[in-house]
């Protein structure tokens, strides 16, 4: 089955207002920044987005709280972001935070079609208000609920016309498992190949999860941080 489409807009133009999205990266490392721009083209509101973060003040899904259109945020990292920062302190956008390892195994949770976990991560804190405790073994934790979406946007370095993903080194992060806990998930890509080309034993994400991919536009590595030795002869300080 070729689940191949043109472009990001066309991967998207089912979205509405309202929907449950997945936003795989971390910081702006594995983004699917072609969706995201595409997300913002298409203009629709109140969403509830599910990310790590929310990319830098300038780029990644930051792009979508300037145009107003998150409702909500599910994250574990806020830094980075005045954008985000401002409208949370002016009450404009709701957010969820979770302990990273927690946020993880949620959303794997979700994938896998499993209910819910206990976790002592929390346990005593805000985190865990409102939540189900249970002692096991002379330990308390805390109930954590799955976490599922209605689309999932995942970027891959390398991936088929049949949806098999291949992801390179760190910006493997959290796609692989939000392309399981999606009814929909959409994949860009750096590389589109024809089937037969990946390795097998190098697919990370199997195709039967992904329902649209599509050869994304680069034009430039944005970082983070950027972080440089000096050169010889230069001092710290």
């Amino acid at each position: 089955m070729n689940k191949v489409v043109q472009a990001a807009m066309e991967a998207v133009k089912d979205i509405k207002d309202g929907a449950r999205i997945m936003i795989g990266g971390f910081g702006l490392c594995g983004n699917p920044d072609n969706l995201i721009e595409a997300l913002r083209e298409l203009g629709v509101k109140h969403l509830t987005v599910i990310s790590n973060n929310a990319g830098t003040t300038d780029y990644g899904i930051s792009i979508l709280l300037r145009t107003r259109q998150v409702h909500k945020m599910i994250s574990t990292y806020v830094g980075e972001n005045t954008i985000f920062e401002q409208q949370v302190l002016a009450g404009e956008l709701e957010v969820e935070l979770n302990p990273q390892g927690t946020f993880a195994e949620r959303i794997r949770a979700g994938g896998a079609g499993i209910g819910g976990f206990y976790t002592p991560t929390g346990v005593g804190t805000m985190v865990a208000n409102g939540k189900e405790t249970r002692v096991i073994d002379g330990k308390t934790y805390v109930l954590e609920s799955a976490l599922k979406a209605d689309y999932a946007f995942v970027k891959a370095h390398r991936g088929d016309s049949l949806g098999n993903l291949i992801y390179r080194k760190t910006a493997r992060n959290f796609n692989p498992m939000m392309a399981t806990a999606a009814k929909t998930t959409i994949a860009e890509v750096e590389h589109l190949v024809a089937p037969g080309e990946l390795d097998p034993d190098m697919v990370h994400t199997p195709g039967i999860y992904v329902k649209r991919i599509f050869q994304g536009v680069y034009d430039q590595k944005r970082i983070e941080r950027r972080t440089v030795r000096p050169q010889h002869g230069e001092r710290h300080g």
